[in-house]
């Protein structure tokens, strides 16, 4: 009986010790995801598939480009280093590598500053103070946040320039069997990717012309090309997301600047109170000695 008695109260001591450790396993968790800032989180996550989207699929797409300029339009590379448009669009391809990196670290820095923000404004780290730095790194987040908006801008305005070029060759070539009568011509010159000087004229009836609308880099391309201008809006509302975000945060930040100085003054006063009612009682306590 003595040793059903212990077996019973072991049970529930353990039963007992694991229920509190579940408690407060779970009343970590809950702390953990209240100071996970959401807002950052989904604006982070809607900018790396903006930026993933345009910088892989324009890639992608300006090689489709060149295997077009070579196949069908029979334009050759420049011997010498000359800016023509294969030079351009290598340019172009180490631009998209570098705007890949830098996204990527300033996604990171972007959400480790929502965090910080949020764990000052809701003290969930013990005794955070809000310094004089925090706030000027909020704002220069916001300022920078702001330029690479205008830059997201530019870049989606500039993305839709081969996505209506290759919208007309892709209509052309659609309605080919409609219009057999009509001869349409494509001229790369009146883009500016060749010279002037040379004529790399395609028309419908040639039989280049045909391959290339039968091609699948066409097709592929064209599409590559939609999918970089909707990573390029991705990546645009992603800012305008960022800069609600953190102007929310910069207002809560100041607020919270306030009530932490009238915090600081309200326990200095009381200290001073303290003080000097210490100090006259002990006047009173030796004059009454």
């Amino acid at each position: 009986h003595t040793h059903t008695h212990t077996h019973t109260h072991t049970q529930k001591y353990t039963n007992t010790r694991w229920r509190l450790i579940n408690q407060r396993c779970l009343e970590c968790c809950i702390k953990c995801l209240g100071g996970i800032p959401y807002p950052s989180l989904i604006a982070t996550i809607l900018l790396y598939a903006g930026v993933a989207l345009f910088c892989g699929c324009g890639h992608e797409a300006l090689t489709g480009t060149v295997t077009i300029l070579q196949d069908y339009f029979e334009v050759v590379r420049s011997p010498v280093d000359s800016l023509d448009v294969f030079t351009m669009i290598d340019i172009i391809k180490y631009v998209i590598y570098g705007i890949a990196s830098a996204f990527f670290v300033y996604g990171i820095l972007l959400m480790v500053e929502g965090f910080f923000t949020s764990g000052a404004i809701k003290d969930l780290y013990g005794d955070f103070k809000i310094t004089t730095c925090g706030r000027c790194v909020s704002a220069w987040f916001i300022m920078l946040t702001y330029i690479f908006m205008l830059a997201w801008l530019g870049v989606t305005a500039f993305t839709s320039i081969p996505v209506f070029i290759y919208f007309n060759i892709w209509n052309i070539c659609q309605n080919t069997t409609v219009l057999e009568g009509a001869s349409l011509c494509l001229d790369p010159r009146q883009y500016g990717i060749v010279p002037i000087a040379e004529a790399r004229t395609m028309c419908t009836g040639s039989e280049k012309f045909y391959r290339m609308c039968e091609s699948n880099e066409l097709d592929m391309t064209f599409h590559l090309f939609i999918c970089a201008l909707a990573g390029a809006g991705a990546a645009v509302i992603a800012m305008i997301h960022y800069l609600m975000v953190l102007s929310a945060n910069w207002a809560y930040v100041k607020d919270a600047c306030r009530m932490q100085k009238y915090e600081d003054i309200k326990s200095k006063e009381e200290q001073e109170l303290h003080d000097i009612h210490s100090t006259r009682s002990k006047e009173r306590l030796n004059a009454y000695t």
